[in-house]
């Protein structure tokens, strides 16, 4: 998957550069062009065929997929970033506010990668540590208060496994952003934009609805870790990523997401505008009017919601 990424944007970077030199030394490159664009349409179509899940789990994981902030940019208007937990201090990895969909003031909070070296270490790849959550779940109170939606972005390899995040009470903010989300009195949507992992992605999952991008993926941990932990070989991934259903499409199936959201051809860092447009037409037909003046009984729906997936068996013994 990532060797074809590479040889698209090897080509689109030589489509560039003969502009340049049609324009430069005022030159016909005109047949060359169609020639390049269209074996670059072939190549853009072929990438996604026959994806298995570990390619849309690459897919998940590149540094050009469109971000938190890129969605929130082209899909909101008046964004008021907010920043701290007010207990230990702000979490670059996860973003939150208030902002406009339309004219609906609502909270919108997600988990930021960066897009190079220097900005994913400031916002630790997307890894949220406590005061992370705690911020998010702050946010998400204050949205209750004001009766403002909740939108929530996922796009997390899995919260902070550090030793200062672990003695800052990571296991205690993620179950407590679990047990406050499904009480929330105000509408939730949460939308898996990239990868969905482990507590990290379920501390903003409690919804009463889960979407997910067509090529983001959802699951415990990562296929490379699961392999570790099941096989005791990271190499198996491959043969993990297929048996741990990490797929939109394998978990709409499963009824443990409710819609998937086509990405443009090639994925959403193909048309990060075509992508936040069909994130936001999707937005735009949930009647949060109606579920807000509801409120009351949102928390009974979606304990109901959580209590239905899965299935078990009873012996008689």
């Amino acid at each position: 998957m990532l060797e074809r990424e590479k040889d698209i944007r090897e080509l689109k970077n030589k489509i560039e550069e003969l502009r340049r030199m049609a324009l430069e030394k005022n030159a016909d490159l005109t047949e060359e062009i169609n020639i390049l664009e269209a074996k670059l349409g072939k190549m853009e179509a072929e990438s996604i065929r026959n994806l298995s899940p570990m390619d849309k789990l690459a897919l998940s994981r590149l540094v050009e997929r469109p971000t938190t902030l890129d969605y929130i940019e082209k899909i909101f208007d008046g964004f008021i970033e907010l920043h701290g937990d007010r207990k230990f201090g702000d979490d670059p990895s996860i973003v939150g506010g208030i902002a406009r969909l339309g004219s609906l003031p609502v909270t919108v909070i997600g988990q930021q990668k960066g897009r190079d070296i220097k900005e994913n270490v400031r916002r630790n790849f997307g890894m949220p540590r406590p005061e992370g959550f705690r911020k998010a779940l702050r946010l998400m109170k204050q949205a209750e208060k004001f009766r403002r939606p909740v939108i929530c972005f996922v796009d997390t390899p899995g919260a902070d496994p550090g030793a200062g995040a672990e003695e800052r009470g990571q296991a205690e903010a993620i179950a407590r952003n679990l047990m406050e989300m499904i009480n929330l009195r105000v509408p939730v949507i949460s939308i898996v934009i990239g990868e969905g992992g482990s507590g990290g992605a379920l501390a903003l999952s409690v919804a009463d609805e889960i979407w997910m991008l067509e090529h983001s993926v959802y699951a415990i941990l990562s296929p490379e870790g699961f392999a570790s932990i099941l096989w005791k070989d990271a190499r198996r991934a491959q043969e993990a990523a297929l048996k741990m259903k990490i797929t939109a499409q394998d978990l709409l199936a499963m009824g443990l997401i409710d819609k998937i959201i086509p990405e443009p051809p090639g994925g959403a860092h193909r048309d990060p505008d075509r992508t936040a447009a069909a994130i936001k037409d999707c937005l735009l037909q949930v009647p949060f009017d109606f579920m807000l003046a509801q409120g009351e009984e949102l928390p009974g729906r979606r304990y109901e919601k959580y209590r239905k997936i899965g299935s078990f068996l009873e012996s008689d013994g």
